[in-house]
C-alpha cells in the first residue's frame, strides 16, 4: 500500500473516489430521497494502555489471529458503504506507529483515513479527532478500538437511525443477569451491601459505534467538561434524547485476557462459515 493511499497525521489522504461518484452509489442516499445522505465519518479512539489485558503492547495494537486490533476495528467501520472517512485517534506518542500500521495493511480504497495523537483522555482523544474532521461530514460515529468484531449491519443501523433525524444513537443489548446497586464497603475486602434492583427489562447493556449529529456531539465536547464512559452520555446531559437499536453479541468490548479468547473464536467461526 503506497503513501499517497492514506492519510498522514496532518491531513486526509488522497486515494478515495470521487466525491460525485460516492454520492451516486445507492447506499449513501437514503432510501426514497432525492438528495445525497449526509457524509459519515468515524472516529476509533486508540489511545489507551488496556492494563487489564496485561503487559505489553497498547491494547488496540494487541494481535487477534495475527492483525492488530485496531485494523480489525478499522476495517468494521470502513465496511460500511456510508462510510467515507475512519480517523485514528493515536496514543500521544505513537501516532507515525499507527499510520505505518494502517499503510502495511489492506484497507477498503473507497474509505479515507486519518491518524491524530490523542490526549490524557479517552474525552479528549475523541475531541482530537472531531477536530480534525473536514467540512461536511455531518454525521459522525465513536467506535471503541477494543470492539474489533462489530458486524456492519450494526454500523448500518446505527447510521440510518441519525439520518433518520435521532441526535445520538446507541447499540445496545438487553441484560441477561440481574444487576445490584450496591453501596460502598466499610473497608477494604468487607462485603458491598445491596441498595437496589433495577428492573432489568429497562436496563441496556451498552455497545459501539455510537452514532451522532456532528453539531450536536460537538457541542456535547464544548460544554460537558466532567468525566464520563461514554458518547452518548454527554449529550444526554445536553437534555437531548438519546435511541438504541439492536446492538450485536459480537460486538463485544476485549477488556481482559478472556475477552481474546473469545474474539479469537469469533473469528475462526467466520472464517469457517463465512470466508472471512
Amino acid at each position: 500500500m503506497s503513501d499517497e493511499s492514506r492519510a498522514s497525521s496532518s491531513g486526509a489522504s488522497s486515494h478515495a473516489s470521487d466525491p460525485a461518484a460516492r454520492t451516486a452509489d445507492p447506499a449513501s442516499r437514503r432510501p426514497g430521497a432525492g438528495r445525497p445522505a449526509p457524509r459519515v465519518a468515524a472516529v476509533i479512539p486508540a489511545a489507551g494502555r488496556g492494563v487489564r489485558l496485561g503487559p505489553g503492547a497498547p491494547k488496540a495494537l494487541r494481535a487477534l489471529s495475527g492483525t492488530p486490533m485496531l485494523i480489525h476495528a478499522v476495517r468494521a467501520m470502513a465496511a460500511s458503504r456510508a462510510v467515507q472517512l475512519v480517523v485514528v485517534v493515536a496514543p500521544p506518542d505513537g501516532a507515525a506507529e499507527v499510520k505505518a500500521l494502517l499503510d502495511a495493511h489492506a484497507l477498503p480504497e473507497r474509505t479515507d483515513f486519518l491518524v491524530v495523537p490523542g490526549g490524557e483522555s479517552r474525552q479528549e482523544s475523541v475531541r482530537r479527532g472531531l477536530d480534525a474532521l473536514p467540512p461536511g461530514h455531518d454525521i459522525v460515529l465513536v467506535h471503541d478500538a477494543a470492539r474489533p468484531l462489530v458486524p456492519v449491519d450494526t454500523v448500518d443501523a446505527v447510521i440510518e437511525a441519525v439520518r433518520d433525524g435521532a441526535p445520538a444513537v446507541v447499540p445496545a443489548l438487553p441484560l441477561a443477569d440481574t444487576v445490584k446497586e450496591v453501596a460502598p464497603a466499610g473497608g477494604p475486602g468487607e462485603p458491598e451491601p445491596v441498595v437496589a434492583t433495577p428492573e432489568r427489562s429497562r436496563l441496556r447493556a451498552v455497545q459501539t459505534p455510537q452514532g451522532f449529529d456532528r453539531a450536536t456531539l460537538v457541542r456535547a465536547h464544548e460544554t460537558v467538561t466532567g468525566e464520563v464512559t461514554d458518547d452518548a452520555s454527554m449529550v444526554e446531559r445536553l437534555g437531548l434524547t438519546v435511541v438504541t437499536v439492536p446492538g450485536h453479541e459480537e460486538a463485544f468490548k476485549v477488556t481482559r485476557p478472556l475477552d481474546l479468547v473469545l474474539a479469537e473464536a469469533v473469528l475462526a467461526r467466520r472464517r469457517l462459515n463465512d470466508g472471512f
